[in-house]
């Protein structure tokens, strides 16, 4: 598998140093009795699902909360919610805010800053899963992202170390993306993903066949190539509060129609994308048998639908009306499944970023600062830089969300010229209007990690700081101001994510397992703290990680151990 023996084996010696019980036994210590509560607490349970809805912002779900009736509103009503939950780090993206909340670390750790970065070496584009010794199984490497696997990911996930303990445990993840699925499955676990025309399809490492690596999920594929053959993707309304939102727009001289059904539907830009992906979650549940036999199991479920949505439409429109209520039926239905396992089921539920509107709606709607950025500012920059440096070429582009400073080919300048032009251009690029930072890697990685217990009294520094990895960031860790966005077009994205402001960094985070009665928690929570959580109720050693045990207070477990107490500021 992609994980070495050798690293496998030094997560085995550090998990079960001094253990002579059971794999799956409690610390050998005596334990802390549990608090009494006023329902018997839980034998813990024999599956955990990991829900991550993609671009779900705690904005979005507070805005939805009170209309919510199916899924949502039982989590939101029976779980343990927390109300501020955090991605910690700074560029809030889709496979870095994926990376943290199964392995407990933050992005500069995980060792995935963006979606995609630059090799300064050889100017080319890195994907942020890439395998180039993988082959995809559907039998087209050409597609989506091209091969992938987990090797980029340089963190273990709760996955990994519950396979440690337990080999016979199962740990699939299914999403509308690979950078979703293969996150959360990690090292050891089976992914699958929607690939347009055929289905789900995965990875196959060298030694591996294409047939059995999707032998799991034949039966669903040709059902789904079925279905989808037979009825073509509709999308219109339900309801009306939704119908209500409909409206014209001017985006960059283009007049966006924001209704249903939007113009150039698609399946993966449709609620049909989240609805089929839990309906593929069932398909495992069931001829998986998980959460069935005597072993822990694992479940990940990554629904991109919000994200593609939101991208494509924005979030203030009848689309993502239509989207949030779509959502919540359908995991109202898969938390129907998952109260009949019979060894109990823990679900958490959490985003891997925020996001906002487009800016002409927020503008419109109050907001006069939300504009799209004057790109010619930077080009400004590179006009001085080139003079003051005597280059040939614009030396700061766009690259793995920031800038990079390189030549005509894309491959980064040499040093001492690299660092010399990296720091006048921050000086320069900081001045500008749209700007809300600029700082190169290298100062950052100088600096020690920043204590996030606190997320939300975090500078942006610090958040950056969380999100720089070294031969992997660009050149400048680079975020436009609040509610600045660069690009846009109708028919493509209109609006996004990515920055180190509040909208993109809080997300939901709720626990919930059948007979759970409702809890409310204000005070922050990360979702870096949701492995150890996890961890600690099934009673699976982890490895040294950045986030901290919660205690759930539902299941008969020993407390959280103590950690230091949060430092004032």
């Amino acid at each position: 598998m992609s994980l070495s023996r050798t690293a496998l084996a030094a997560l085995a010696a550090v998990s079960l140093v001094g253990a002579a019980v059971p794999a799956m036994a409690r610390q050998s210590q005596t334990p802390t009795p549990a608090p009494q509560a006023s329902v018997a607490a839980l034998t813990p349970p024999k599956l955990i699902v990991t829900i991550v809805v993609d671009q779900f912002s705690a904005n979005l779900f507070d805005q939805y909360r009170g209309r919510y009736t199916g899924g949502l509103r039982r989590m939101a009503d029976q779980g343990l919610v927390s109300i501020n939950g955090y991605q910690t780090h700074g560029l809030t993206e889709t496979c870095p805010g994926h990376s943290t909340v199964l392995t407990g670390m933050h992005p500069t750790e995980t060792g995935i800053p963006a979606n995609d970065w630059i090799d300064g070496k050889t100017g080319k584009e890195v994907y942020c899963l890439a395998a180039p010794a993988n082959h995809l199984a559907n039998g087209r490497d050409d597609v989506d992202n091209g091969p992938v696997g987990p090797e980029q990911l340089r963190a273990t996930t709760l996955g990994d170390w519950l396979k440690v303990v337990s080999p016979q445990s199962k740990v699939f993840a299914v999403s509308g993306k690979d950078r979703g699925a293969i996150n959360l499955a990690g090292h050891q676990g089976q992914a699958f993903w929607f690939t347009e025309g055929f289905g789900l399809t995965t990875y196959v490492e060298p030694g591996e066949t294409a047939q059995a690596k999707l032998a799991p999920v034949a039966d669903f594929n040709r059902d789904f190539r079925l279905g989808m053959s037979l009825a073509p993707v509709a999308w219109d309304y339900t309801n009306d509060q939704c119908r209500a939102l409909a409206g014209d727009w001017t985006i960059r001289g283009q007049t966006f129609h924001s209704t249903l059904p939007p113009a150039g539907l698609k399946f993966d830009t449709s609620p049909l994308l989240d609805e089929q992906t839990l309906k593929a979650a069932e398909y495992l549940l069931d001829t998986q048998k998980l959460g069935q036999g005597a072993a822990t199991d694992m479940l990940g479920v990554s629904l991109s639908a919000t994200d593609r949505i939101g991208h494509m439409y924005g979030t203030q429109g009848p689309e993502m009306c239509e989207q949030m209520h779509r959502l919540d039926a359908a995991l109202g239905e898969f938390l129907d499944r998952l109260a009949q396992v019979p060894g109990g089921a823990l679900v958490v539920l959490t985003a891997d970023h925020g996001g906002s509107d487009f800016v002409e709606r927020l503008h419109d709607h109050g907001y006069p600062h939300a504009r799209r950025a004057d790109l010619s500012e930077i080009q400004g920059v590179n006009d001085v830089l080139k003079a003051r440096f005597n280059l040939d070429a614009d030396p700061l582009q766009a690259g793995g969300s920031g800038l990079m400073v390189a030549d005509a080919q894309h491959r980064s300048l040499p040093d001492p010229l690299r660092t010399q032009v990296a720091e006048a251009a921050v000086e320069l690029l900081r001045a500008l209007p749209d700007v809300g930072f600029a700082e190169t890697r290298d100062r950052l990685l100088a600096e020690p990690l920043p204590d996030s217990r606190e997320p939300e009294m975090m500078s942006l520094r610090e958040r950056m700081r969380l999100s720089t990895v070294a031969a992997r960031s660009p050149d400048i860790q680079f975020s436009f101001a609040q509610n600045v966005v660069a690009g846009g077009r109708v028919g493509s994205t209109l609006a996004g994510h990515g920055s180190p402001f509040e909208y993109d960094r809080r997300v939901p985070i709720i626990f919930w397992w059948p007979g759970a009665t409702g809890e409310e928690r204000f005070l922050p929570i990360r979702t870096i703290d949701i492995a150890p959580t996890l961890a600690h109720v099934i009673g699976v050693p982890a490895p040294k990680v950045e986030g901290r045990c919660i205690d759930l207070n539902g299941f008969a477990v020993a407390d959280c151990p103590a950690t230091e107490t949060t430092p004032a500021r």
